[in-house]
């Protein structure tokens, strides 16, 4: 069995739904993860930003602006006024749901996963329907059945044992031997839908690898491979033919858009090979992750962005050590909100976290607990590892620079925009 995980860009249209049909025809064991087409994720946050703001009629715009984008795919794949059922239904339920919900702020990332989750759910039934039409025989699973998370909404995490056998329940009794799962989603103990975190789909694929003993797991992207940086942000990236899962691990937690941060634990557990391949070209061997690389030759350079940038500031001039920190870092776990950068002296604390509309509400909490907290929202979070003395040079006196760490294998430092 080999797992195979397509992105939202290799489905964004109907050219990118046949391509995945050439890409997967002819293969007999096959687990297939697919993620929303194109940017359906963001429109779909829409309309619950919408709910949030409890403008029905802009929801409703904005479901109805996602039909149309979906029907005009299911038309090309097959004639004008060509009509797949389920979809619909999808989308009636989506209607349903944006209606009928009456919005609590305390509920916000539970009804965030929940609206956001269609996405996903759309995507797999198009596929499906369209590779059962030409040829390649497939069953479509519910993956909010078949992955068991915890409630941990819209980052939730998958527990692989009591999925192995909800997976396994699903797919059991099929003649078919092509599956099409929904990356991204899985289920609590209570039933309600969770999200596994943005770009969590290949978290999915990594889960499903592991529970099947897949012989190996294939990435499908825009991109020739694993590049060793953004080339929209740094001009001189060039690829990585074979990266180790530390380095990987490392990449993908600094806020390269590559891999999602989870994938690797699970390939890592049974050493499953990860192929990062482009879509455009199904024989180019693309880049491998695996675990017999020593390191990366390359200097990877990653930014992060979307980050905030707290400065907290003890008023009894008291240690910021252990008691408080421990204080501060369970208010941001309590709001769902990562600290990716910890800097701190004796009485200052500097957090860079990702964005969160939780921001508010958690400086007002550490204020309560006697900090003066300092906020800036216009900064982003560069990591160079395997930096060189050029690079730290180019990089690292930058005067827009707020902190700066470093170690003889990393370079780290937020600076604003």
């Amino acid at each position: 069995m080999k797992v195979y995980k397509f992105g939202g860009a290799s489905v964004k249209d109907a050219a990118g739904v046949r391509n995945l049909l050439d890409i997967v025809k002819g293969e007999d064991e096959l687990f297939i993860i697919v993620s929303a087409m194109g940017k359906t994720t963001n429109a779909l946050e829409g309309v619950f930003e919408a709910m949030q703001l409890s403008d029905t009629a802009l929801a409703m715009q904005r479901i109805d602006d996602s039909f149309s984008y979906h029907k005009s795919i299911i038309e090309e794949l097959y004639n004008e006024g060509f009509v797949i059922e389920p979809v619909n239904a999808l989308f009636d339920q989506l209607r349903s749901t944006v209606q009928n919900t009456i919005y609590h702020k305390s509920d916000a990332e539970l009804w965030y996963d929940t609206i956001v989750a269609y996405g996903e759910l759309i995507s797999t039934t198009i596929v499906s329907h369209f590779l059962n039409v030409n040829g390649v025989k497939n069953e479509w699973v519910d993956m909010r059945r078949a992955f068991l998370t915890n409630a941990r909404h819209k980052d939730a995490n998958v527990n692989i044992e009591a999925s192995e056998l909800r997976l396994k329940r699903e797919m059991e009794g099929s003649d078919k031997r092509v599956f099409i799962g929904q990356g991204f989603i899985g289920g609590a103990p209570d039933g309600t839908t969770t999200t596994l975190g943005r770009e969590g789909s290949d978290y999915s694929a990594a889960i499903v690898a592991n529970i099947l003993d897949a012989e190996s797991m294939s990435v499908w992207k825009d991109v020739d491979g694993i590049l060793n940086a953004d080339p929209k942000i740094f001009p001189d990236a060039r690829k990585i033919e074979r990266l180790n899962y530390m380095d990987t691990i490392e990449m993908a937690y600094s806020g390269a858009q590559i891999i999602h941060p989870k994938t690797i634990k699970p390939l890592q557990q049974k050493s499953i090979p990860l192929y990062v391949r482009p879509f455009g070209d199904k024989l180019a061997p693309g880049s491998i992750i695996t675990g017999d690389v020593e390191r990366a030759y390359e200097p990877i350079m990653i930014q992060k962005s979307n980050q905030v940038l707290l400065r907290l500031h003890s008023r009894d001039l008291s240690f910021v050590l252990e008691e408080k920190f421990g204080r501060v870092f369970s208010t941001l776990e309590s709001h769902r909100i990562k600290t990716n950068l910890v800097h701190n002296s004796a009485v200052e604390l500097y957090l860079s976290v990702d964005s969160s509309w939780h921001i508010d509400e958690v400086i007002a909490e550490l204020e309560a607990e006697g900090f003066d907290v300092e906020c800036r929202r216009d900064v982003v979070m560069v990591t160079i590892r395997y930096y060189n003395d050029d690079l730290y040079h180019r990089y690292g006196f930058d005067e827009r620079i707020i902190i700066k760490q470093s170690t003889p294998h990393s370079l780290r430092f937020v600076r604003t925009k």
